[in-house]
């Protein structure tokens, strides 16, 4: 990545999607890994969003375990049963994967248990942050959370700066309520992701935009004379879905070669400010 030259802190944020909808993104699964600096990345799922749920988590090892990749999770709200050194874990894997759900429990919890902290540690020391959804979202200053029903802005981690709103495509409303949001400066300008995209951000600085389905964007929104405008930003098309069936274990050293070709052929897209 040629942005930020010399920070290793990475962070892949996505609106959707992945393997935790059916049918699943499995070039947005492969494309995290290829975003791991190790040929066979430890990769953690923390399913703290969505309460821990086991279909999430389920979702999660039948979608990884075809992959070269060591999955693992953590459920904060079993430690009562399944005790683990949080610190220990998170910090001796290579990707930190947040599933979807509820922003504002997440955010609740992780704070209860010190992993917000922990998490900047991780990216700090270069471990890949990244999710969907919700987890998605808390890595910037602010995203809008449904837990009150109707979408409303919530200031979350701040790694990131900017807001980001997620399902652009999907959940009708959240789109005006993103865009209300920005007007009345309840949240900064930021980026808006389709299900099936994603944005990798080196240091704080957005290198790279990728689409794993046909028509998936991502935008940047800003207020300009009172009205909230989306700028399009550039995306590259990740293999479809029938390139990648059945899963094979493909070799992480040729995605990154693949990816680093592309990177090749033009600086990537950053933020449209």
């Amino acid at each position: 990545v040629r942005a930020q030259k010399g920070d290793r802190r990475r962070i892949v944020a996505m609106g959707g999607g992945g393997f935790s909808a059916p049918p699943g993104d499995p070039a947005l699964d492969l494309y995290v890994l290829q975003v791991a600096r190790a040929p066979h990345p430890r990769i953690c799922l923390l399913p703290t969003a969505g309460g821990d749920a086991e279909d999430q988590i389920r979702r999660f090892y039948s979608a990884f375990r075809h992959l070269p990749c060591e999955p693992t999770h953590v459920s904060l709200f079993r430690l009562g049963s399944d005790r683990v050194d949080l610190r220990d874990v998170l910090l001796s894997q290579d990707v930190l994967y947040v599933g979807g759900g509820s922003l504002l429990n997440l955010l609740a919890v992780w704070r209860a248990h010190g992993a917000d902290r922990l998490l900047r540690e991780a990216w700090e020391q270069g471990i890949v942050l990244c999710g969907i959804s919700a987890g998605s979202m808390c890595w910037f200053e602010a995203g809008l959370t449904t837990s009150f029903g109707e979408p409303r802005p919530v200031r979350a981690l701040g790694f990131l700066p900017g807001s980001n709103s997620v399902h652009h495509d999907s959940e009708h409303e959240r789109r005006p309520c993103y865009h209300q949001a920005i007007r009345a400066e309840s949240v900064p300008p930021g980026y808006a992701v389709d299900d099936g995209a994603g944005l990798l951000f080196a240091g704080t600085e957005l290198v790279e935009a990728v689409s794993a389905r046909p028509g998936a964007g991502a935008y940047w929104v800003e207020e300009i004379d009172g009205e909230a405008l989306e700028t399009p930003i550039e995306m590259v098309a990740l293999p479809g879905r029938e390139e990648l069936q059945p899963p094979t274990p493909l070799s992480i050293t040729e995605l990154r070669e693949a990816r680093a070709l592309r990177l090749s052929r033009g600086d990537a897209r950053r933020g449209h400010r």
